[in-house]
């Protein structure tokens, strides 16, 4: 089997199909010798900022020693970002083999309950690959929690960032109902770690109660300081029981960065002992692209995957905080799954100058036309396609002492960073 093989053989039932539940996957697991028993880590769920506290996460461990598993999600670029060995993708070759190894797995299920959607053989064909090459998994939750394939997985440390409303047609209408979803991936016996407020918090703590789960809150047990350095990212102070690291920098820009970040070091603490060394050096390295990313000067040209009215709002303010009265020309895409009034409501927020409207190729038959989107927006738009003919036009509009903000979609984000490598 090729690569282009395996690719087209995992996505086949389309990559926005999907069946809700983790029956299947752990059935899955447990045919192939269930090698995700004994592995430690944390499962990472929240409405935004689940791969920023990852990849700090999976940093902090690797500067302590570990080899890291990290199962983000989705790609930007190649599908193998989805399975990370040590800040590394698979190979496309192990990819293509590991899935060829797995078919008569797939084949046997399959015949008892019904084939596998592509994210139940991405989670299997993943833990197939990672399980013996690692001693840490972090793994981030790919819908909700409750039903999402991942939550077959036990690691020990359930972490969730924040809850707000998105995917409300899976997950419900209201923040009680989608925290409850995403507090289901707390486990007898887990360790939590999280930054919900209000009644999110309330539904997490009371799930972490029912099942014997001590509970680290961010703002209460978990302290944070933090001071923004611009462009070139914070410097915080991170304390909680029995730890305290003083003087850290982040690279990752967006105020709300932080948070993340504190949720990580929290994460390390209770999946091992790690060192201030290890805190240090690990936050400084941690890399996420196309979250808040500068990619171009003069225009600046910043890439940023926030996809949710929540996400969008929260980057949009950090994005005017950081450039002040400049110029702000948007580049914007999304999919037809999300309400594109919400997510319009969203963009206003940023007061661009103007938004040049595109759609990202890599989602054709799930964006919302352009021209749907330019005539929902009203003044100020315009439509440009393909996305690199959409970047263009919006550097001219910006001018070079402008800024260009590619934004609403990550298949957008990552058409348009592909463009650069």
């Amino acid at each position: 089997m090729t690569y282009p093989e395996a690719l087209e053989f995992i996505s086949k039932q389309g990559r926005f199909a999907m069946k809700l539940g983790t029956e299947r996957t752990r059935a899955l697991l447990d045919r192939i010798g269930a090698p995700d028993r004994g592995l430690k880590g944390a499962l990472i769920a929240g409405t935004n900022g689940k791969g920023s506290t990852g990849v700090c996460l999976t940093s902090i461990l690797r500067a302590a020693g570990h080899s890291v598993g990290f199962m983000p999600k989705p790609h930007l670029i190649s599908y193998t970002e989805r399975v990370e060995l040590n800040g590394r993708p698979i190979s496309e070759a192990d990819f293509a083999a590991t899935l060829e190894s797995l078919l008569p797995a797939f084949d046997a299920i399959a015949s008892e309950m019904g084939p596998a959607t592509e994210f139940e053989m991405l989670t299997v064909l993943a833990l197939d690959y990672l399980a013996p090459r690692i001693d840490t998994l972090v793994c981030e939750v790919g819908l909700g929690g409750r039903l999402d394939a991942t939550n077959a997985l036990d690691l020990g440390v359930s972490v969730i960032t924040n809850v707000d409303l998105d995917h409300q047609k899976y997950l419900g209408n209201t923040i009680l109902e989608i925290a409850r979803e995403k507090a289901a991936i707390i486990k007898p016996g887990d360790r939590v770690v999280t930054g919900c407020r209000g009644e999110a918090l309330d539904v997490v703590e009371g799930r972490a109660a029912e099942v014997g789960a001590p509970v680290w809150r961010l703002g209460r047990e978990i302290v944070l300081d933090s001071e923004p350095l611009g462009w070139d990212g914070h410097r915080m102070r991170v304390s909680g029981p029995g730890f305290e690291h003083r003087d850290l920098h982040l690279a990752l820009v967006g105020d709300y960065q932080p948070e993340n970040a504190a949720l990580a070091v929290a994460a390390a603490h209770l999946i091992d002992d790690i060192d201030d060394d290890a805190v240090r050096s690990g936050l400084a390295a941690a890399r996420w692209p196309g979250r808040m990313q500068v990619i171009e000067e003069h225009p600046r040209v910043i890439l940023d995957g926030g996809h949710n009215p929540a996400a969008m709002v929260k980057s949009g303010a950090a994005l005017r905080r950081l450039i002040g009265d400049e110029r702000l020309v948007a580049v914007f895409a999304m999919l037809s799954e999300r309400d594109p009034v919400q997510l319009l409501d969203a963009l206003r927020t940023l007061r661009p100058d103007a938004v040049v409207f595109t759609e990202a190729a890599s989602a054709h038959g799930h964006v919302i036309e352009p021209e749907v989107l330019d005539e929902l927006y009203g003044a100020g738009g315009s439509v440009a396609r393909p996305a690199a003919a959409a970047l263009e036009r919006a550097k001219q509009l910006a001018g070079p002492d402008g800024d260009v903000l590619v934004c609403g979609s990550l298949y957008l984000v990552g058409e348009i960073l592909a463009l650069k490598d």
